[in-house]
């Protein structure tokens, strides 16, 4: 666990993302949980942009490739975790734009390297499934935790075994993501399709990002408390390779 100031978050984080490899597959969450992360690698990639302008590429003399740590290497794809059942891709709502306008443009990450769940049937599921494996895997998955401890959109009673599929929304779930939608809980959609569990628990690493006192109770949880599906975030606990990003208010135990 890396506890740290909040406005250390997005840094600490990105120090972790920056090792996953050129040609790999980074996981990314949405919300607002990871957004100083990804403004950390925008950052990154806007320095390592500005010194390649001014002196050649620093190879390494073993592979001949760059040795700098640009967060948006040139094979990086990007599978999301979760979208919207009933929104378009195009709707400035959905996951899709998220992913597409807050991680993927600003790090020059073409569209054909992005993929986010679409559809509604088990079909659509099973595909994206597909496409997780065919991609050889997550090398580093992104999460963040809700407010009743789900990951993804892994609600309470998400076993470990679920796999990408349609889920119903709960209302708290609703509730929180009811300010992007002009605080009007009835326009906030009341299904997502989003990796189960045991997908998420598939990624070779895992970084869990987490701020504010209004997450200190589920995190809390997560880490100390039993595994188990009324939190699904205490899978975590049985990862070989998680690492909590927190700052202490995420932390406070008399929350």
């Amino acid at each position: 666990m890396v506890v740290c100031a909040t406005d250390e978050i997005g840094e600490v984080a990105a120090d972790l993302v920056a090792t996953v490899p050129r040609d790999g597959v980074l996981g990314v969450a949405t919300g607002s949980s990871p957004l100083a992360l990804y403004a950390a690698l925008i950052r990154r990639r806007e320095s390592s942009l500005r010194l390649r302008s001014l002196s050649p590429r620093s190879l390494s003399p073993s592979t001949g490739r760059d040795t700098d740590q640009n967060p948006a290497p040139d094979g990086l794809r990007l599978f999301a975790l979760d979208e919207y059942v009933g929104l378009p891709a195009d709707d400035p709502r959905s996951y899709a734009a998220y992913v597409r306008s807050v991680i993927a443009e600003p790090l020059g990450i073409p569209n054909d390297r992005v993929r986010v769940p679409s559809g509604s049937s088990a079909a659509d599921a099973e595909a994206y499934e597909r496409a997780i494996i065919e991609a050889g895997g997550v090398d580093l998955q992104i999460v963040g935790i809700g407010r009743n401890g789900h990951i993804g959109f892994n609600e309470p009673g998400s076993d470990a075994e679920t796999r990408t599929r349609v889920v119903e929304l709960d209302e708290s779930t609703r509730r929180a993501n009811a300010e992007h939608f002009d605080g009007d809980l009835a326009q906030v959609p009341t299904h997502a399709m989003t990796q189960g569990v045991a997908t998420i628990l598939a990624a070779r690493r895992i970084v869990l990002v987490a701020s504010g006192a209004a997450k200190a109770a589920a995190l809390r949880s997560a880490l100390l408390g039993p595994v188990t599906a009324d939190n699904p975030a205490s899978f975590l606990q049985r990862h070989p390779d998680v690492t909590v990003v927190a700052d202490l208010d995420a932390l406070r135990e008399d929350r």
